[in-house]
């Protein structure tokens, strides 16, 4: 069967279906908006006849799993159905399709991903198709945010798991993503002396100038070869102009794309010392997320989804990317991962956030191969 057919003739369906998500507005913070949804997305699948294990949250909203089919053997499904949107964005940014776009806020990311993945398990239940492995969907509620509550648990689903498929949008025209850099955030704070700037201005310690000197040499660990980048993306220090500022502080944007280096940074951050006599420096944050690394295992899995895809009569592209998901997290927990299996489309977090139309029927069509074939 072809299957990107068999979906084309179901279009307006998913399309009401994600209008639905979409207008059910889920901000991660909105604990209330996000088991709204949740609420939902529960019905939807154990009307299939999937198994619901609900993992309460006091703030966050409650994390969802849901698991079809059977074996000891299990592939996951990883999403998230919290976004960055307020509840009432819908009044400037309605759902509305244009220019074979849908267009609203959560479309993109990545509410459409868990429409496709609930239509494709609906097509292989109905259609009789055997699975050989049990599919654990594992649905997200403050994946925006890091994955706070939520991080855990998808490690010790991806410890039980043969593979990991992420089903975050893919990239571009539609490439999969087979890596992704891990990443996290560093603050250097500098404390110095504070004095006046006119009378004393020789009994200061200027934290503004120890951070100084401390700023180029971080900038100069990217390596773009490893992959490595290091940003200091925002300073704050000082009170006015003069009085020698006895407080500074400097924020620091880290991407790895391999889980070594994640811990060569660490160990340059927590060495550095002070420059100016009499200041002190103090670091915190790290590197929370470490890198989705392109391994033997995920060029196998993306050889899988390329034939599967051909049997569609199209090809998959791959790329690997600077931004986390919770592939990352299934990976650090030592998980084969193939990311990228939601929609095409473009505009996240941001006004114009869509999905193309014209790609929805492959996309679901090539989930259902992979949750079949594997």
């Amino acid at each position: 069967m072809n299957w990107t057919t068999y979906f084309q003739e179901r279009l307006d369906d998913v399309l009401e279906e994600l209008k639905t998500y979409v207008e059910l507005e889920s901000p991660t913070h909105d604990k209330a908006a996000v088991d709204s949804l949740g609420a939902l997305i529960q019905e939807r699948f154990t009307a299939l006849g999937c198994t619901l294990t609900v993992h309460e949250q006091q703030t966050m909203g409650n994390q969802l799993r849901l698991e079809v089919g059977e074996g000891e053997e299990q592939i996951l499904v990883l999403g998230h159905f919290d976004t960055v949107k307020n509840v009432g964005t819908l009044a400037t940014e309605p759902w509305r399709i244009a220019d074979g776009r849908a267009y609203g806020p959560g479309t993109y990311d990545m509410k459409a991903g868990i429409v496709f993945s609930y239509f494709a398990l609906q097509a292989i239940l109905e259609n009789h198709l055997p699975l050989n492995k049990k599919l654990v969907f594992f649905w997200n509620t403050d994946e925006e945010i890091g994955s706070v509550s939520s991080r855990e648990l998808i490690q010790a689903e991806a410890r039980k798991s043969a593979l990991a498929l992420v089903i975050e949008p893919s990239f571009g025209e539609g490439l999969l993503k087979t890596s992704r850099k891990g990443g996290g955030e560093f603050t250097l704070r500098a404390y110095g002396q504070a004095a006046h700037a006119g009378n004393d201005h020789q009994k200061g310690v200027n934290a503004i100038a120890e951070l100084a000197h401390h700023i180029l040499e971080i900038q100069s660990w990217t390596n773009y070869a490893l992959g490595t980048t290091l940003s200091v993306g925002t300073i704050r220090g000082g009170t006015t102009s003069n009085v020698v500022p006895e407080y500074a502080e400097v924020h620091i944007d880290v991407r790895v794309q391999i889980a070594s280096e994640a811990d060569v940074i660490t160990s340059k951050m927590h060495a550095l010392q002070p420059v100016l006599e009499g200041a002190r420096l103090v670091v915190e944050g790290g590197i929370d997320k470490h890198p989705m690394e392109r391994t033997a295992g995920t060029e196998r899995l993306f050889r899988v989804a390329q034939e599967q895809a051909e049997l569609e009569g199209f090809t998959l592209g791959e790329i690997g990317v600077g931004g986390t998901s919770d592939g990352n997290i299934a990976a650090s927990a030592g998980c084969v991962v193939l990311d990228g299996l939601g929609p095409m489309g473009d505009g996240a977090h941001a006004s114009h956030e869509h999905v193309v139309i014209d790609a929805i029927p492959r996309n679901i069509a090539l989930l259902v191969r992979l949750f079949t074939a594997l």
